[in-house]
């Protein structure tokens, strides 16, 4: 009898930890991380739904079948749902500026797309910023009419297979091509096709001194968003940056997708849980009222 008792104090004493931890997890807006394919359960574990790996690690054409078919059956074993792939071309293939060879660069495509699509991965980030890097001096307008072009012939091949690009704004420390969502969403509307689409990254665009209405301004293009924390890219919670202006022009801009966080890896499993948490309040604030 007194262990009956003992038992039923002690779920009384748990529920509520239970539920709470429970609740956690329904989040507003979905959230996902950028984290290595072997952190799965710390991130499932953590409260993230979603996960990004790397092109290159987990559905690049360079990859042998063997290996690629290895990655298929890790990802169908995931706790964590692999919704998007980012880095989409390597550094040393170029796609902005002079040195731009079309033909490799649309046969990389569609085997990456290919092989993204057998992964059920969603979507694809284009940030590659060595990859767009331009020479000095080069001319803009140039490359970002020839980039266009170019995105319009990639766009057809992502339709095919039924996966999104989401062109990402990269910080001026990182290349000199696409550095603010305003130009990214230039671009996005002049290659205007349903499978080439929007990043916001709150990160580059705070490195960049950007204005949250930015994102409001393109609310129709978007797709993804990620996020991390300013001074040293740590997981939101580490510093305790507050992402309110950022997360409010999203609501405003009626935004319902994904918000990753993408910072580095080498994180505990208290820190990544209190990351989800500190995100997932700052978002609801915003979102309820």
């Amino acid at each position: 009898m007194r262990m009956r008792i003992r038992a039923v104090i002690i779920v009384f004493i748990l529920l509520p930890l239970i539920l709470s931890f429970q609740s956690a997890k329904k989040t507003i807006i979905p959230l996902g991380i950028v984290a290595p394919i072997e952190k799965d359960s710390l991130i499932h574990a953590s409260g993230f739904n979603l996960m990004g790996e790397s092109v290159s690690k987990m559905i690049s054409p360079s990859l042998t079948e063997e290996k690629f078919a290895e990655n298929l059956v890790r990802i169908k074993n995931l706790q964590t749902k692999l919704y998007m792939c980012n880095v989409m071309f390597p550094g040393d293939m170029k796609i902005a500026g002079p040195n731009v060879n079309e033909t490799t660069v649309l046969a990389y495509a569609d085997h990456l797309f290919a092989r993204a699509q057998k992964a059920e991965i969603k979507v694809i980030v284009l940030g590659s910023g060595t990859a767009r890097r331009l020479p000095d001096h080069y001319d803009v307008k140039k490359a970002t009419a020839d980039f266009v072009i170019l995105s319009k012939k990639i766009a057809v091949i992502a339709a095919k297979y039924q996966v999104k690009i989401a062109l990402e704004n990269l910080q001026s420390k990182e290349t000199n091509f696409i550095n603010t969502v305003k130009s990214a969403a230039e671009i996005v509307r002049s290659v205007d096709h349903p499978y080439f689409k929007l990043n916001a990254d709150i990160f580059h665009m705070r490195r960049e001194h950007e204005p949250p209405q930015h994102i409001i301004d393109a609310k129709d293009l978007l797709i993804h968003c990620e996020i991390a924390e300013d001074a040293e890219r740590t997981l939101p919670g580490i510093k305790g940056d507050d992402f309110t202006p950022y997360l409010e022009a999203l609501k405003n801009a009626d935004y319902k997708g994904p918000i990753f966080v993408e910072a580095g890896s080498n994180y505990s499993e208290t820190q990544m849980a209190f990351c989800f948490q500190f995100l997932a309040k700052q978002i609801e604030n915003v979102y309820k009222n």
